[in-house]
């Protein structure tokens, strides 16, 4: 008991006297803790900041970061293509999306402010139909209930988004603007890009989507108004 103990206070002592099996369970320990400690740091950074937390419910959905899943332990999910006499041929499927992430992403396009933001981006310079559909796709990544999804989370993922695709400084400034208030988003912007850090980790740093899984995702609920915002030729 001892040494068990000496191993998880992590003394000199211990490193040298302790079983390998003892120093072995330490090493986990500590490469578990590394990890918590990464997800908390996005708690505290969305905690800091008062207009990323003006929604009373913001601070609680953020501080359920610590309860994402480790990515790299998920199981890949396999479907059924079709039946070729006794052989079945197999696709694995690629996405993460559930139906709770969808009925998350619906019932946020009718949060007052996004709509704002979806009405202002008239050349859907950050939000077209393909960046909307990356959303859906980055919720089923990070894995949180669908109910706990809410505007910040919205625009933490279109961000990304919008990064990985655009890469356009202009338009996803806006976001800043629309989130933070046009008046203080200079001052608040690096603790939204914080909690950004925190959201693609929390996606295991998978931030590419192809198109036919965002085509996929769209012909879902094909009818919807959301997937009309086809993007035209820039000015």
């Amino acid at each position: 008991m001892q040494h068990t103990q000496a191993a998880q206070d992590g003394s000199p002592l211990a490193s040298s006297s302790a079983s390998p099996e003892a120093v072995s369970e330490q090493r986990t320990r500590s490469m578990r803790g590394q990890k918590r400690k990464r997800l908390m740091d996005v708690k505290g950074a969305a905690q800091e900041s008062s207009p990323l937390a003006s929604d009373p419910t913001s601070s609680e959905a953020v501080s359920e970061l610590k309860s994402w899943k480790k990515r790299g332990q998920r199981r890949n999910t396999w479907t059924v293509n079709h039946v070729e006499g006794t052989k079945l041929r197999m696709n694995k499927r690629r996405s993460s999306y559930r139906p709770e992430d969808q009925e998350a992403f619906y019932r946020l396009l009718e949060d007052p402010v996004i709509q704002s933001f979806l009405e202002a981006d008239i050349f859907l310079k950050v939000s077209d139909k393909y960046l909307l559909s990356m959303v859906v796709e980055y919720f089923g990544r990070v894995g949180l209930p669908g109910h706990l999804y809410n505007r910040i989370h919205f625009f933490l993922a279109l961000y990304i988004a919008s990064d990985m695709e655009e890469d356009n400084p202009t338009s996803e400034r806006s976001i800043f603007q629309f989130l933070l208030g046009r008046e203080h988003w200079p001052d608040l912007y690096k603790e939204f890009l914080k909690v950004k850090v925190g959201l693609f980790h929390a996606m295991g740093r998978r931030a590419w989507v192809t198109p036919d899984l965002c085509e996929e995702i769209q012909a879902q609920n094909p009818h919807h108004w959301v997937w009309s915002r086809a993007r035209q030729c820039a000015p």
